[in-house]
């Protein structure tokens, strides 16, 4: 088995190594939904410059202050910090001296979920660590430690270190924000341990989208190049499965079980307006004064578990919205694999891995147009293919039902091309005529397009040679995952 690598994240390496390099003061933000690779980066970049400073890491508990500096107490022990130089911390004040002490001395300090100093009680310590950070700073140049603060709820991660009342505000000097692997990493990490087919790219697209930890976890694992129940049976529903718990790790634990019956609907529900929702979560909860607005602006605004997508070239305001779960494993983890999972000590084994994998080549019809346009972005920001785009039109219904799975958009050469996407080539042929009519539709609303060039496109995740020669014969540009990953990475 090949071994495993760093994959992708090159912009991002080199912004930390040159960090590290510079040899003085630093106070850096590292932010990313969890396991996306925060401290695996943090790593990588400190081997690539041969860094041999002295490193303290400490994972912050979502806990009263005693929890925390038992927390960080325990760290010192275990990167054998001496305690003749650096006295354990009894309290905030002294946490907060302990750190600037040690930054002072060359320490690089790593604190992760760094989110939880937002929580009330933690307001003196903020301005503690403060008056260190402002000290360090003013001689930064003699300074070669430097803090690091790792944080997977951004909302909170803004509130301390952006918010202009907040003590830390204006202190960071580097900001990395971490989002999903490119599709190019993807496709480069599964040709190196397995084959990167358009069906297995799209089954562990939507499960695991662009977070390497898991399909690190695969690889460990040794089903990276399974079928899929044979993942689903090892990764989910063994005994000692990775990512059995990781979605009650995850959300659960920063949600506390207020909001799971909004996402669960979201998620099985895709596409549903607010007045669907409400009906719905007032039919489960049985009363009919149930408010989920506040809700829904949590997980909007604060998590940002959902999105709302509006009709195209609607206000802010317009009341049409839809709500979608943003992140893939949490939409296939509600959706089709929590339910089986929990069942594992009631039914056969075979039965609920055959469910959970039926139930996920039904979400995968959705996750196929989420990751067709993604592939068009990142098709045309690396300069490869025959349409680059300006932006992508997003949203797109109306009254009369127009759904367009892919509107891309190339302004300066006055082009625009509309994708149906089919998780099924029959579905896709059989939708020839709906497709065409629903671009009319969508030309007769928005007239500024009908003098562009006007091109068709047929997306499925595997297109035989007959299946792509019917597109061609309907005018419609046949692409499948094979074409539209080749050169990627």
């Amino acid at each position: 088995m090949a071994d495993w690598k760093f994959y992708g994240r090159k912009k991002q390496l080199a912004d930390l190594e040159q960090m590290l390099d510079r040899k003085r003061w630093f106070f850096a933000k590292v932010t990313g939904r969890r396991r996306i690779g925060k401290t695996t980066l943090i790593q990588h970049a400190m081997q690539e410059i041969g860094s041999k400073q002295p490193v303290f890491y400490v994972q912050i508990p979502d806990s009263e202050p005693a929890g925390v500096l038992s927390a960080v107490n325990d760290g010192l022990e275990t990167f054998q910090v001496p305690s003749d130089r650096y006295p354990r911390p009894n309290n905030l004040l002294q946490l907060g001296k302990l750190l600037e002490t040690m930054a002072e001395r060359g320490y690089i300090l790593i604190l992760d979920e760094f989110q939880y100093f937002n929580r009330k009680g933690y307001e003196e310590f903020c301005s503690y660590l403060q008056a260190g950070v402002d000290r360090l700073a003013a001689k930064a140049d003699h300074v070669q430690g430097g803090l690091i603060v790792l944080g997977s709820i951004h909302t909170e991660m803004m509130a301390l270190l952006e918010d202009r009342t907040a003590p830390l505000y204006n202190r960071v000097t580097d900001t990395i924000d971490l989002t999903h692997l490119d599709i190019g990493s993807i496709v480069s990490l599964l040709r190196d341990h397995t084959d990167p087919t358009p069906e297995r790219i799209l089954f562990l697209w939507n499960l695991f989208e662009g977070v390497p930890k898991f399909y690190r976890d695969c690889y460990e694992q040794g089903v990276l190049a399974a079928e899929r129940k044979d993942l689903l049976r090892r990764i989910f529903f063994e005994s000692s499965s990775p990512l059995r718990s990781e979605a009650d790790n995850w959300f659960l634990r920063e949600l506390r079980g207020r909001y799971d019956v909004v996402l669960k609907f979201v998620a099985r529900n895709p596409g549903r307006m607010h007045n669907e929702l409400v009906h719905a979560i007032r039919e489960v909860s049985g009363s009919p004064d149930t408010q989920i607005g506040g809700y829904l602006k949590v997980l909007i605004e604060r998590f940002g578990l959902i999105e709302r997508k509006l009709p195209i070239f609607a206000k802010p305001v317009a009341k049409r919205g839809r709500y979608y779960v943003t992140d893939n494993f949490l939409r296939s983890w509600l959706a089709a694999l929590a339910n089986p999972v929990s069942a594992i000590a009631f039914r056969p084994l075979n039965d609920l891995i055959e469910e959970a994998d039926q139930r996920l080549a039904d979400v995968e019809g959705g996750a196929l147009e989420k990751l067709a346009g993604q592939l068009y972005e990142e098709r045309s920001r690396k300069q490869i293919g025959d349409f680059p785009i300006t932006h992508r039109i997003q949203g797109f219904w109306d009254k009369a039902d127009t759904e367009i799975d892919l509107v891309a958009v190339n302004e300066s050469a006055k082009s625009i091309r509309f994708g149906s996407c089919k998780r099924s080539p029959k579905r896709l042929l059989s939708d020839v005529n709906n497709f065409k009519q629903h671009v009319e539709r969508f030309l007769q609303t928005m007239p500024q397009y009908q003098g562009w060039t006007k091109q068709y496109a047929g997306i499925a995740p595997r297109l035989d040679a007959e299946q792509r020669a019917i597109l061609t014969g309907h005018d419609i540009i046949p692409q499948d995952l094979n074409d539209l990953t080749v050169g990627l990475n």
